[in-house]
């Protein structure tokens, strides 16, 4: 009876691990909760690319954009738990959003199963060269003293840019004033202009017009330095560790529910997509992208640890979903 039993249970789990061996033609979809064209979509479209090779059978990557990443995301906890739809998003889907919105019509810890967090974003504290600070403490001061302060850019209430400087604000009762922009580029583009003096960027998005003398880089959100900015000191190291967002990252996500083998299965394949020196260096490193490619068990357990973080930033911030 028991062998039985086993041979059943096994049986079971056939046709989910069919999903990423190939064996069905109907094709998985990525499903990502951004417009086409930035971070997350671009590194959804070449791991689908890889996918599809590997498992033999079409991988589409689905755009559902809105709503801060909840009508893409509600779409996936929806979805049959049999690995068929995954969701590619970044932390503001599973860590911030539960404590900016008052009701989420999704729950990301019990609707969702991590699979793997895929990349980290190093954020980096810049400032506008006419900017005559070049410390935190420094910057600190100038805003103390300077009658009308200074001004920060971000792209929305909740928004890693939003949440250190509300944090800075309050900590250390600098004047700063946020000015709210509608994405990531848009808000660095403020400061290269000189309609606002700071804001929190992205490496990527900011190592060009460092290396050009445009942007001037202050602090980094990293646990460590690194090694293009050696000169550029962590949060941390510059004595504001408590009001550290950290890294910004990526991760991949399957419904709840979904058997843990195929979970598995899945996340064992993007590790060794991952692995090809090729694809890490064209798609990862040379985006200003730090690798993670974490198991399932490591993502979750940083998940905790960056909910947690998440939920003391905004309680500082008051930041509320606009």
């Amino acid at each position: 009876m028991k062998f039985l039993k086993h041979l059943a249970a096994a049986l079971c789990l056939v046709p989910a691990l069919a999903v990423a061996q190939g064996a069905s033609g109907q094709a998985v979809k990525i499903v990502v909760p951004y417009a086409p064209g930035g971070g997350v979509d671009v590194l959804a479209r070449v791991l689908a690319e890889r996918l599809q090779q590997k498992w033999g059978r079409p991988v589409i990557v689905e755009n559902k954009a809105g709503a801060s990443t909840i009508i893409g995301t509600t779409a996936v906890t929806k979805a049959q738990p049999d690995g068929q739809t995954l969701l590619l998003t970044s932390e503001a889907t599973i860590t911030s959003n539960p404590f900016l919105f008052a009701k989420l019509p999704y729950d990301p810890v019990r609707e969702l199963t991590p699979i793997s967090q895929l990349v980290s974003l190093p954020q980096m504290v810049v400032a506008h060269p006419s900017v005559s600070a070049n410390t935190m403490a420094e910057l600190v001061q100038l805003a103390k003293t300077r009658s009308e302060g200074l001004s920060y850019a971000s792209y929305g209430s909740g928004s890693l840019p939003h949440l250190l400087f509300e944090g800075l604000k309050n900590r250390s009762g600098a004047s700063l004033t946020h000015v709210p922009y509608k994405g990531i580029a848009p808000a660095v583009t403020a400061v290269l202009s000189g309609e606002v003096e700071l804001s929190l960027a992205g490496v990527p998005a900011a190592l060009a017009h460092i290396k050009a003398g445009t942007l001037k880089p202050l602090a980094l959100g990293r646990k460590t330095r690194l090694a293009s900015l050696p000169q550029v000191p962590t949060l941390q190291e510059a004595g504001f560790q408590d009001i550290d967002t950290q890294e910004s990252w990526f991760g991949l996500f399957v419904t709840a529910g979904t058997p843990d083998k195929l979970v598995q299965k899945i996340a064992r394949d993007v590790a060794e997509i991952a692995a090809d020196p090729q694809f890490r260096e064209r798609y990862v490193l040379s985006r200003g992208f730090d690798p993670v490619f974490s198991t399932p068990e490591a993502f979750a357990q940083f998940i905790q640890a960056d909910m947690r973080l998440k939920a003391n930033l905004i309680r500082i911030s008051g930041a509320k979903a606009e």
